[in-house]
C-alpha cells in the first residue's frame, strides 16, 4: 500500500511541477520588464506579479507560466482594442481626406466655372445691348440658379429647366421687339407653341441642351462619387472589432509580453491570418469599390477636350447670344407668323425703342475664357491617380496595418512570435473576404453572419457606380436617394448624428448552421497550452491510484 502512495506522490509531483519560462530553467524569470511596459501604458501595479506565476487563469493567452493576471489580461485586451481601432480609422482618416480635397478641388472649380460663365454673359453685351440683359436680368440669373441647384444634387430636371429658360426669353424678347401692343398671356402661350416649329432661337437651344445636360450630369454624377467613396470609408472604419477579433489581437500584439518575449514581433504570416480574419467583412467592400473607382475614371476621361466643362460651362453665354442675335435678326419673319397664327395684336402705343438699333448692330462678340485650360487636366490627372492607388485599400489593409508590426526578412521567421511562442508560424496564410477565413486558424467567424453596416454600404457603392455608368452613357440620374447620409452638397464628412438611414437591407436567415474554421471545442484544444491540461490529467491519475489502492 505505501508503495502505491509513493507512486501517487511522485505522478502529481512529476505532472503538476512545469519547468519556468521560455529557459526551461527551475527558477521562476523576473517579471520587470512587463512591470514597466504595463507601468509604462498607464495601468497600476497594484497585483503585478514580481516573478512568474501559474497561468491557468488567464482567458486569451498561452497558459503556461505568465507574468500576467487575469486583471492584466483584461487591461490589455481593451488596450489593443483600442490601438487597432485607432490605427483603422487613422488609415480611414487619410484615404478620406484624400477624397475630401479631391471633392473640394473639384467643386470649387466647377462653382468657379458657373460664376466666370455668370458673369461673361453680362459683361459679354456692348452697351447699346445692355437693355436686353438688364430687362432680362432674372430669367438669365434664375437659369444658373437652377444649374447650380441640379450640380448640388437637387431634384431638378435639367432639360425642362433649359426649356423652361428659351421659354421666359422668348415671352421677354418678343414683347420687347413689340413694346407697341398688348400682349395677353394667352397670346404668349400662342407664341410659345409657335416656337416649336418657327424655332426663332435657331439650333441653338438643342445643340446646347444636349452639352449641358451630358455635362452637369457627369460633373454632378463625379462630385457624388467622390463624396460618396468619402462617406463609405468612414463608416466602414468606425464598425466596432468583434470580440474574436479582440482576443485575436491581444493574443497577438501582448500575450507575448506576458510570457516573457517582448522583443519577438508576429510572425508575418501570424498577423496576416490575425487581421484577414479581424477585416475579413471590410475585404468584401473590395468588388465594388473597384467598381466605383473604375466608373469615376471613366467619368473623368469626359472632363478632357472639346466637350470639357469648362469649355461647355463658359461657351453658354457665347451660345445664349448667338440665341438672341438670331432672333433679332430674324424677328419680323417670325412676327408675320406669329401674327398669321396667332391673330393681330391691338396698338397700346409704346414704341419698341432700341430695337432698330440691335438689328444694326448685329452679332455679340463674346470674350475668351479667363480660365486656363491647364487647370481642368491637371485636376483629373490628380483624381485618376489617387482613384487607382485606393482601388486595393480594401484587400491591402490587412498587410499595411501589419507592416509595422512584424520582424524584417533578415531576422528569421523561426524567432517571431506564433501566438504561443517564439517560433516559426506553420498555417498558411488564408484569402480575402469573409467566405475565405472558414478554416482560419487565428479568428473564430461565423460566415453566415455578415457585417449589416458594411453591407449596406457595399450596396451604397453599387448605386453609386450605377448612376455613374449612366451618367457616362449621358443618360440623367437622381440623386435624392444617392446615399444614407449624403447630401447633393456634402463635403464627405458626415456628422453620424446629422446622417439620415439608407436603404435597409434584409438580415441573414439566423437558423442556419454556423460553420467555423474548426468546431469550438476542437478549437479550444488545439490552441490550450499543454500545462493547462495537467492538472486534469494529474486528478485522472489520483483517482485511478485510489482505485487501485482500495482493492
Amino acid at each position: 500500500m505505501m508503495d502505491f502512495a509513493v507512486v501517487t506522490a511522485l505522478v502529481l509531483c512529476a505532472l503538476t511541477v512545469p519547468g519556468f519560462g521560455d529557459t526551461g530553467s527551475g527558477k521562476a524569470q523576473s517579471c520587470s520588464d512587463i512591470r514597466q511596459f504595463y507601468n509604462g501604458n498607464g495601468f497600476s501595479l497594484k497585483g503585478v506579479p514580481q516573478s512568474e506565476i501559474s497561468g491557468e487563469h488567464l482567458r486569451i493567452c498561452p497558459q503556461g507560466y505568465t507574468c500576467c493576471t487575469s486583471v492584466m489580461e483584461d487591461s490589455l485586451s481593451n488596450l489593443s482594442r483600442t490601438e487597432m481601432q485607432g490605427l483603422i480609422r487613422d488609415a480611414g482618416r487619410a484615404l478620406q481626406a484624400s477624397l475630401n480635397g479631391q471633392y473640394k478641388a473639384f467643386d470649387d472649380y466647377l462653382l468657379e466655372l458657373l460664376n466666370s460663365s455668370e458673369v461673361l454673359l453680362q459683361e459679354s453685351y456692348p452697351p447699346v445691348l445692355g437693355f436686353l440683359y438688364t430687362q432680362n436680368t432674372r430669367v438669365f440669373s434664375d437659369l444658373y440658379t437652377e444649374l447650380r441647384r441640379y450640380y448640388r444634387g437637387s431634384n431638378i430636371n435639367i432639360e425642362e429647366a433649359l426649356n423652361e429658360f428659351w421659354a421666359r426669353l422668348l415671352e421677354r424678347l418678343f414683347k420687347g421687339a413689340n413694346g407697341q401692343y398688348l400682349i395677353g398671356d394667352d397670346y404668349l402661350e400662342c407664341v410659345s407653341k409657335q416656337s416649336e416649329t418657327l424655332r426663332p432661337f435657331g439650333d441653338t437651344p438643342r445643340n446646347l441642351k444636349l452639352k449641358v445636360t451630358r455635362t452637369f450630369v457627369a460633373a454632378r454624377s463625379f462630385v457624388q462619387g467622390l463624396v460618396i467613396s468619402g462617406e463609405v470609408v468612414r463608416k466602414v472604419s468606425q464598425v466596432p472589432l468583434s470580440p474574436e477579433c479582440v482576443r485575436a489581437i491581444m493574443k497577438m500584439t501582448y500575450c507575448r509580453h506576458c510570457r516573457g518575449v517582448p522583443s519577438a514581433k508576429p510572425c508575418a504570416n501570424y498577423c496576416a491570418n490575425v487581421l484577414k480574419g479581424c477585416l475579413a467583412n471590410h475585404a468584401d467592400l473590395d468588388t465594388e469599390w473597384r467598381n466605383l473607382a473604375d466608373a469615376m475614371l471613366q467619368v473623368a476621361n469626359k472632363f478632357e477636350g472639346a466637350s470639357s466643362v469648362n469649355v461647355v460651362f463658359l461657351s453658354l453665354p457665347k451660345r445664349i447670344s448667338e440665341a438672341i442675335t438670331t432672333m433679332i435678326e430674324n424677328i419680323d419673319t417670325f412676327n408675320t407668323k406669329v401674327f398669321q397664327a396667332c391673330g393681330n395684336l391691338r396698338e397700346e402705343g409704346t414704341s419698341n425703342i432700341g430695337l432698330e438699333e440691335v438689328k444694326k448692330w448685329g452679332k455679340v462678340t463674346v470674350q475668351d475664357s479667363p480660365i486656363s485650360g491647364a487647370r481642368p487636366e491637371k485636376l483629373v490627372s490628380d483624381v485618376s491617380r489617387r482613384l487607382r492607388d485606393m482601388q486595393s485599400y480594401w484587400v491591402s489593409l490587412p498587410s499595411t496595418l501589419c507592416s509595422d508590426r512584424v520582424p524584417t526578412r533578415g531576422q528569421g521567421d523561426d524567432k517571431c512570435w506564433n501566438g504561443m511562442a517564439r517560433a516559426r508560424y506553420l498555417p498558411e496564410v488564408m484569402g480575402d473576404g469573409l467566405a475565405s477565413q472558414i478554416n482560419n486558424p487565428e479568428v473564430e467567424i461565423d460566415i453566415t453572419k455578415p457585417d449589416m453596416t458594411i453591407r449596406q454600404q457595399i450596396m451604397q457603392l453599387k448605386i453609386m457606380t450605377n448612376r455613374l455608368r449612366n451618367a457616362f452613357n449621358g443618360n440623367d440620374v437622381d440623386f435624392q436617394d444617392t446615399s444614407d447620409d449624403v447630401s447633393g452638397s456634402g463635403s464627405g464628412m458626415c456628422a453620424d448624428d446629422n446622417c439620415a438611414r439608407g436603404p435597409r437591407l434584409m438580415a441573414p436567415n439566423t437558423d442556419r448552421p454556423k460553420l467555423y474554421a474548426y468546431p469550438p471545442e476542437n478549437k479550444k484544444v488545439v490552441k490550450a497550452s499543454a500545462n493547462h491540461n495537467l492538472p486534469f490529467i494529474a486528478l485522472y491519475l489520483l483517482s485511478l491510484v485510489t482505485l487501485l489502492l482500495r482493492r
